[in-house]
């Protein structure tokens, strides 16, 4: 994966740099911006959006199959709003997803926008994995400038494919000058996301995405953002978490509480040596005795534990039941997001409270 990055960003580089519309401007170019249309980079991942069957009808489909110029010829509308430029990263089904593609993603976003070499980011990705790539670089990407994030529920050969319209929406946002500033988004289904609260709540619908604590941030109309709320969880520019020099990052599970759950998952974690778990909790983000005596003795070989619940809406809060604070809180943060929080938070301190503060503020 290390070999496999280093020839990606050779390629971006050497792409962007020589023969790219998107080359690196100079000051005469900025001059000249007003007259030019926004340079959007795509970068694409795979899933279903990049799918494709046998017929129109067919309900199953092989994910990842199209390349990103295959894509962008099923929507040939968006090239009179953007400058564009697609870099094909992955072509995977996202529920293969690994940690290297997302550190590529993350260096690939960040070389873009320090370099000037473009106004917005979109990422063609999976959708089932698609809300945890959001949160992700939503705390990684400390850059201002729009990272826009899209995909499908149905492949590219359906009937009626909503790929290419989610994709036209999700490049009209990252060109937009209101799209400054806001944290990653997810376009879906014509609702702007934010990617602290969105997931998914449907298998198949193409209405397959929400923000259950917040509601969406706005939707898109005409090419046209409209905007009726921004997220106050601090993220992307204001963030604290940097990975630059990582390589990789810490290990972090999580465990499943269900009635008279058994702990048999968690010490299996704690023996592979697992750096944290979140605990997906019933309602306020209970657990039980065993799972309570399993926390206990992974806390005495340094492993990190956070409360979560598996319930879609409220989260868990400092008023949990039998509230220890040795274990924290993930407040809006569901189980998949706050493994992520937790993994970012382990790259720099292992201190509880400290972990706490992270929870509180992203």
């Amino acid at each position: 994966m290390r070999q496999f990055a280093l020839l990606a960003l050779s390629v971006i580089a050497v792409t962007l740099l020589t023969h790219s519309p998107l080359t690196a401007r100079t000051p005469l170019d900025k001059q000249e911006s007003e007259n030019k249309k926004p340079r959007v980079v795509i970068l694409a991942t795979g899933g279903t959006i990049a799918g494709a069957a046998t017929s129109s009808t067919q309900a199953s489909y092989k994910p990842g199959v199209l390349s990103i110029e295959q894509i962008l010829k099923t929507v040939p509308e968006i090239e009179k709003i953007a400058q564009l430029k697609g870099i094909q990263v992955s072509n995977i089904a996202s529920q293969n997803m690994e940690e290297g593609i997302w550190l590529e993603l993350w260096r690939t976003i960040d070389n873009l926008f320090t370099h000037d070499l473009c106004d917005g980011v979109v990422i063609t990705h999976g959708t089932d994995i698609m809300e945890e790539s959001a949160y992700f670089l939503n705390l990684t990407v400390r850059h201002s400038r729009p990272v826009v994030i899209t995909g499908a529920m149905r492949a590219s050969t359906s009937l009626s494919p909503d790929g290419p319209f989610n994709l036209f929406n999700a490049v009209a946002l990252a060109a937009s000058p209101n799209a400054q500033n806001r944290g990653v988004m997810v376009v879906m289904n014509d609702y702007i996301l934010s990617a602290d609260d969105v997931t998914k709540t449907n298998t198949v619908n193409t209405d397959a995405f929400e923000c259950p604590n917040f509601g969406p941030l706005g939707y898109m109309r005409g090419g046209t953002p409209l905007f009726f709320r921004e997220s106050r969880q601090t993220h992307t520019a204001s963030s604290i978490f940097n990975l630059k020099g990582l390589t990789s990052l810490p290990k972090t599970d999580i465990v499943y509480a269900y009635a008279f759950s058994s702990d048999i998952a968690i010490n299996a974690l704690i023996d592979a040596s697992t750096d944290g778990v979140v605990i997906a909790g019933v309602g306020h983000g209970n657990y039980n005795k065993a799972i309570a005596a399993a926390m206990e003795r992974g806390s005495s070989k340094g492993v990190a534990f956070i409360r979560s619940s598996r319930i879609l809406g409220g989260g868990v809060d400092l008023s949990a039941e039998d509230y220890d604070s040795r274990w924290p809180v993930s407040f809006n943060k569901s189980p998949q997001k706050a493994r992520i929080l937790l993994m970012l938070s382990l790259t720099l301190t292992k201190d509880p409270k400290e972990i706490q503060k992270f929870f509180m503020e992203y």
